[in-house]
């Protein structure tokens, strides 16, 4: 696990030959490009033209559930009369799917009226038909009815009410609403809803056909891309009427092929490496066997250049803390297998590998966690058999698992600060986090082997020793005011009492890891539970009894599985990203986007 070493480049060169430049630039895909103008752009921002109607053209394509063969090479393909033809497939969609809908909902009302037309207004003298569905139990509301009105059908529900008015009735009239039925009668509503289905019929088979496009629309979308991100390299150079100059961040070993560019292209180079007031992007760089863990920290955040990459210890950490919440080699068994059947299609694509290289350090922590905790499916192994003798934790024994837990988060807590001593490079910087882990290590043996009856008094001394070396650390370099008169003596002394508070912070945030143990007894008690209420289901009923219980087992286990999994990702991000993250990363850094083409030349 690290960040990638990189260097500021810049890049000088005629003015009338920067476009070819920068194309050549975009071709080597290397470098982090920063503005040379302060005023016009962040340092993270990044092109945002995007040709939207392509993009909602190909996802409209790719949803379809047939998809024809593709072409691939068209030298007069006009994208814009495609992508125009694909969106109007769309509209004309939604439409006839409305159309649709709508008929299919008329045809409803419809039906228990019967089959009829209407007659024209001027036959009834001006009158009109209303119709609605009174339910028995409101019959009554009938009896005040001052216009003129029939019940038409009654069944063991409702009453169908025709009333006769040549307006339409207040909504007050009925206690119920009145059914719109339209004008049209029930056979021409079901001739509609027929040609409807054939017109929606004929559009999906042309969405389908159009499908033939998408590999030349992702190309032109490509394409579209690389233009705009040009345009906004274009934006960020630094110009006048002989020379152009362009700078960006390019890692230690594309260097030669920077300077191989330079070269092709007649440019000067100038390679520098950062300095104090720099902020170069975070390039994170890790085997694939643990690139899952990348993934993981940067869904929260990027490190900054200047720190660490926690990338390993996150992806460990968040699995074992997975496991502890599962607490089941049942369960762990179950995901293995549902990761095993998806194993193939994820192999497909990079994000797909890294993620089912995580799933797979989450599975196997989860099934050897399970097997020591002795569950599976909240059923337990005989003590004299070969996995009963693996059992060497008991989930129940609360003052235990309350140990490892607070054991586990000392470790976690102390691990940050360490990684957060190591990467400064002063040893005054570095005293507080090593200070902080001295109160950890202090109240951490102080709680479990200097008090109560059975404590040790060398290790109760040994334990305030290191506590009260830790605070004195924290009270003397908590503060970076340097001390040059007697003022500034007692603003630093402040200031070290300031960093002391954290104090209730640190235990807090050890304590946190209880959560550990309680949602993975929680996991364990409902296991156990399910398990019961299935037996005793099977004891009461013999015959429907086992289907009963295997009814019980199934959807008690699923839905404790559906809870353990959400809980195992929220709390187990939560206790890296919130815990973990508060002492070992002190800033925050912007990721890494190279300047290269997305468009595949052939």
């Amino acid at each position: 696990m690290s960040i990638v070493e990189l260097r500021k480049v810049t890049v000088l060169g005629l003015a009338r030959e920067k476009t070819e430049a920068l194309e050549a630039l975009q071709r080597a895909g290397c470098a982090h490009l920063v503005s040379l103008r302060p005023d016009t752009r962040a340092k993270d921002d990044k092109p945002t033209e995007r040709p939207e109607d392509c993009l909602q053209a190909l996802k409209y394509l790719k949803a379809s559930g047939r998809r024809r063969h593709q072409v691939v090479d068209v030298p007069d393909f006009d994208v814009d009369r495609t992508v125009a033809e694909v969106l109007d497939n769309r509209q004309r969609v939604r439409e006839t799917v409305d159309r649709h809908d709508m008929l299919a909902k008329r045809i409803k009302d419809r039906e228990p009226w019967g089959d009829f037309e209407f007659p024209d207004r001027d036959d009834l003298g001006g009158y009109r038909f209303w119709f609605y569905i009174v339910p028995l139990s409101k019959k009554s509301a009938l009896a005040g009815l001052e216009l003129p009105w029939e019940i038409v059908y009654q069944d063991n529900l409702s009453a169908y009410v025709l009333v006769i008015s040549p307006d339409e009735p207040p909504a007050s009239l009925l206690p119920v609403a009145r059914i719109h039925t339209g004008s049209e009668s029930l056979a021409t509503l079901k001739r509609q809803l027929e040609e409807t289905e054939i017109e929606l019929d004929a559009l999906k088979a042309n969405r389908d056909g159009l499908t033939r496009w998408i590999h030349l629309l992702e190309q032109n979308i490509a394409s579209a891309e690389d233009s705009a991100a040009l345009g906004y390299a274009q934006s960020l150079t630094r110009d006048d009427d002989a020379l152009f100059a362009v700078q960006g961040w390019v890692p230690v070993d594309n260097l030669d092929d920077m300077q191989a560019y330079a070269d092709e292209h007649g440019l000067a180079l100038l390679v520098e490496e950062p300095s104090k007031t720099d902020e170069p992007p975070t390039l994170l760089d890790n085997a694939d066997a643990v690139a899952g863990g990348a993934d993981l920290v940067s869904f929260y955040q990027t490190p900054a250049y200047s720190g660490w990459d926690p990338s390993t210890i996150v992806l460990f950490s968040f699995a074992l803390f997975f496991a502890m919440i599962l607490g089941d080699a049942g369960y762990g068994l179950l995901l293995t297998g549902l990761l095993g059947m998806f194993w193939k299609r994820m192999g497909g694509s990079d994000i797909g590998r890294r993620m089912r290289s995580l799933f797979a350090v989450i599975t196997v922590l989860s099934v050897g966690y399970g097997v020591l905790a002795g569950s599976y499916f909240g059923l337990n192994p005989a003590p004299d058999s070969v996995l009963g003798s693996l059992q060497v934790l008991e989930l129940d024994n609360f003052n235990a698992m309350i140990r490892l837990s607070v054991i586990i988060g000392a470790l976690h807590v102390a691990l940050a600060n360490v990684m957060a001593a190591r990467v400064h490079r002063r040893w005054r910087d570095r005293v507080v986090p090593l200070s902080w882990n001295a109160v950890i290590a202090g109240a951490l043996l102080l709680w479990l082997f200097g008090m109560g009856d059975s404590g040790s008094e060398p290790m109760a001394i040994l334990s305030w020793l290191l506590m009260i070396a830790g605070a004195l650390g924290v009270l003397a370099f908590g503060s970076d005011r340097e001390v040059k008169t007697p003022k500034d003596a007692l603003f630093r002394f402040l200031g070290g009492l300031l960093s002391l508070t954290n104090i209730t912070k640190v235990f807090g945030d050890v304590l946190s890891y209880l959560r550990l143990f309680a949602l993975g007894l929680a996991s364990a008690s409902l296991a156990i539970t399910f398990n019961q209420l299935a037996d005793d289901a099977a004891a009461a009923s013999p015959g429907a009894g086992l289907l009963l219980k295997i009814l019980i087992l199934t959807l008690g286990h699923g839905l404790n599985l559906a809870l353990a999994i959400v809980s195992g990702v929220v709390h187990g991000l939560r206790l890296n990203f919130i815990e973990f993250f508060n002492w070992g990363m002190e800033k925050e850094g912007y990721p890494f986007r190279p300047f290269r083409k997305k468009e595949i030349e052939l």
